[in-house]
């Protein structure tokens, strides 16, 4: 088990988590949403943790003219960055957004909101207490129910204490 806390005031940001082996597949299901928020069900459930070995979010590159090949947890995009390709940091710790009920959302309005909340494609937008940007929630009803830790701006250590 694990816990994971800011790299700038050490607070804790999670409960202890379980790691998932691989971040699951996601159900694009409409019948999986939840039929008050439309969301889809997090990525990951309440209580684990999984590690994203590719390039998540922000920033992106433009196309290169080659399709992009489909991945089911595909961000979904304002209409000005359609078919950019993320380059965001490997290895981004994906949580469910429940398992970090301190953080606070920064409003990201404009083309980074979708209709039902943020799209995840504006970089960060999860503080903190003392006002580090750690994380990126994805949260609109059209795409993935995601929290990605950013790696840089926290830190993990088993219960043990051994730090990871």
């Amino acid at each position: 088990m694990t816990v994971f806390f800011c790299a700038k005031c050490g607070v804790e940001l999670t409960p202890d988590l379980v790691e998932l082996p691989a971040v699951p597949e996601v159900s694009g299901r409409d019948r999986d949403r939840d039929k008050e928020t439309r969301l889809a069900p997090s990525t990951v459930p309440r209580g684990h943790y999984a590690i994203d070995p590719e390039p998540w979010g922000a920033p992106f590159t433009p196309p290169t003219g080659k399709p992009r090949p489909h991945h089911p947890r595909r961000l979904l995009m304002p209409p000005e960055l359609t078919d950019w390709t993320p380059t965001g940091p490997r290895n981004t710790v994906v949580v469910h957004p429940d398992d970090l009920p301190d953080l606070r959302l920064l409003d990201q309005g404009g083309p980074h909101r979708g209709c039902c909340g943020p799209l995840g494609t504006g970089g960060r937008n999860m503080a903190c207490g003392c006002g580090v940007l750690v994380a990126t929630l994805a949260a609109d009803c059209m795409g993935p129910h995601e929290l990605h830790l950013d790696p840089v701006r926290m830190y993990a250590f088993d219960t043990k204490g051994a730090e990871r």
